[in-house]
């Protein structure tokens, strides 16, 4: 019962931090990164569709990534769905293309999204001590329950705090990384 408690935590934990590698992916750093399209969708075909399936989207210089659309007609569309999400890029329609050009970012623009950065990592520290409280509280019903001894609920105790504090860290460790990129001129 305990490996399985165990690997429920980790799962859990792991979760929550693959989330927030996926949401710091999506936050400017100055370079061209393809991430920042992944959640916009697009008024087409009378529905919301997801950009991704109806473009090609590549990086062909630091500062540009080029949107292809599979059908034509639909680049103006695209385009305003780009534009309407507030990237602070500014779609072109180039014929067949749809060009952004990433503008360099300014000290102000770079602080926010440092703290952006931050509130992301807060975030997950919260659902990393939620997940720590959760299983916390079922091994101690458990132990009520007697379904477990002291000794180990104390092990296990142990064990969920271990992990918190290894995933706290690396959460850490990975907001510095992208905080450092973004301060990086």
């Amino acid at each position: 019962m305990s490996g399985d408690i165990e690997s429920q935590v980790k799962s859990a934990m792991q979760a929550a931090f693959e989330h927030l590698k996926a949401e710091l992916k999506t936050l400017r750093t100055g370079r061209a990164n393809t991430a920042i399209l992944d959640k916009i969708t697009v008024e087409v075909y009378g529905s919301r569709v997801p950009l991704k399936s109806l473009a090609n989207i590549t990086v062909p210089e630091v500062r540009q990534i080029v949107v292809t659309p599979f059908d034509q007609s639909n680049a103006n569309p695209i385009a305003k769905a780009i534009e309407a999400a507030n990237l602070g890029v500014n779609p072109m329609v180039d014929g067949k293309l749809i060009r952004i050009n990433i503008p360099p970012m300014d000290e102000a623009v770079r602080k926010q999204i440092a703290k952006q950065c931050k509130e992301h990592g807060e975030k997950t520290k919260i659902s990393l001590r939620d997940v720590r409280r959760k299983y916390n509280e079922l091994i101690r019903k458990q132990k009520t329950d007697g379904t477990i001894p002291e000794d180990q609920l104390k092990r296990l105790e142990k064990q969920i705090q271990d992990l918190t504090d290894k995933y706290c860290k690396d959460v850490d460790e990975t907001c510095v990384a992208k905080e450092k990129e973004i301060l990086t001129i």
